[in-house]
């Protein structure tokens, strides 16, 4: 099979997993009844696949797609504030085609970047439960080795441990204690396992209080692009 037919296997999977019966539940609830901006459109629904360049080298690695956002366009970090500073970041470090990302029809395209996440269902709060990211981990393992990036970035901390796991089950020898996730952490790996890169999330707690700036994405987003060599 190829790395193409392979990710398509994959997103096949996932757009009709039914593991977590919280998850279902309030996914499908959202998409029946809609937020009041979105009432004439109609909602994804569902798991929501990863996105992104076949051939990436860089592997983006977020925590859930937004109700309203991803859940609603069925494309991860479409159709939302986080979204809109997480491409407009990649448009501006050469990684994507356009920096709007409206609709999964809109025309964007990723350079040497694939963009998934931790869990594949919008969670209530945005908080998914230990045994929700749990369940959602295989998709995630079969991503990275079909992939095998060369560097992930990670936006936020759920994400930055989701992302030493899936090295360590696959034999990376994580340094001790294991790192802590910081933004523009940098954890190297020997053994050509790819180097993992933190990033405070782009959600907007982070983005309307100033914890996160662009500029501090764009640090964040320049990390990653070098260490996979893009």
């Amino acid at each position: 099979m190829t790395v193409n037919s392979d990710l398509r296997d994959i997103t096949a999977r996932v757009i009709v997993c039914r593991r977590c019966p919280r998850l279902v539940a309030y996914r499908e609830e959202v998409a029946r009844v809609k937020r009041r901006a979105y009432l004439g459109e109609e909602y994804w629904g569902r798991p929501v696949p990863g996105f992104g360049d076949p051939r990436a080298r860089l592997l983006v690695l977020g925590l859930a797609p937004a109700a309203h956002g991803g859940n609603r366009t069925g494309r991860i970090f479409t159709g939302d504030r986080s979204g809109d500073w997480l491409f407009r970041a990649l448009w501006r470090a050469g990684l994507a085609n356009q920096p709007l990302s409206r609709d999964a029809g809109d025309g964007l395209k990723l350079r040497g970047a694939y963009v998934t996440a931790t869990v594949r269902c919008a969670p209530p709060g945005n908080h998914p439960l230990p045994a929700e990211i749990g369940n959602c981990r295989s998709y995630l393992r079969e991503e990275y080795d079909v992939l095998r990036p060369r560097a992930i970035l990670t936006l936020g901390g759920l994400a930055f441990q989701a992302a030493l796991s899936i090295v360590a089950e696959r034999g990376a020898p994580l340094p001790r204690p294991r790192p802590r996730f910081a933004h523009c952490a940098r954890v190297e790996i020997p053994g050509g396992f790819p180097a993992i890169i933190g990033s405070y999330h782009p959600s907007q707690q982070n983005t309307q209080t100033g914890k996160l700036t662009e500029a501090m994405l764009d640090a964040a987003v320049a990390l990653a692009r070098d260490a996979a060599g893009l």
